[in-house]
């Protein structure tokens, strides 16, 4: 299966699990999906992920959503940077959102890293999607 924007399709199946009230969402399995996943988890966006691999099926990622007193932790999610339109910001330019409450992800020359470490390591980069 074919996606124009991985990050973009990401995000839509998390909010629409989300919405939907799912305890586990599927998606395909990349490196950069892995990436945002694991920093997802260990800023205390999802429960967990696992890669699962079947014969004869593509892997997938099966992605643990969390919910607090049944209420989604995650109120929300949105793309920055699309394919036609790519937002870059340096250390100074970095969004806070909600006042800091939320995160932004950012894809720098490190890797993917959150917005709190990119201003510690004064790195910039490619702005990929908001969160809180």
């Amino acid at each position: 299966m074919f996606f124009n924007h991985p990050v973009s399709d990401l995000v839509a199946r998390i909010r629409n699990g989300y919405l939907a009230g799912k305890a586990v969402i599927a998606s395909p399995v990349s490196r950069l999906r892995e990436n945002i996943l694991h920093l997802l988890k260990e800023e205390g966006y999802i429960l967990n992920y696992s890669k699962v691999a079947e014969k004869g099926v593509a892997p997938r990622f099966d992605i643990h959503l969390k919910y607090h007193y049944s209420a989604p932790v995650v109120s929300e999610i949105e793309v920055v940077s699309k394919p036609g339109r790519r937002i870059y910001c340096g250390v100074e330019d970095i969004p806070l959102v909600k006042n800091g409450l939320g995160m932004v992800v950012i894809s720098s020359s490190k890797g993917i890293i959150a917005d709190h470490e990119a201003r510690n390591k004064k790195l910039g980069g490619e702005i990929l999607l908001k969160i809180f």
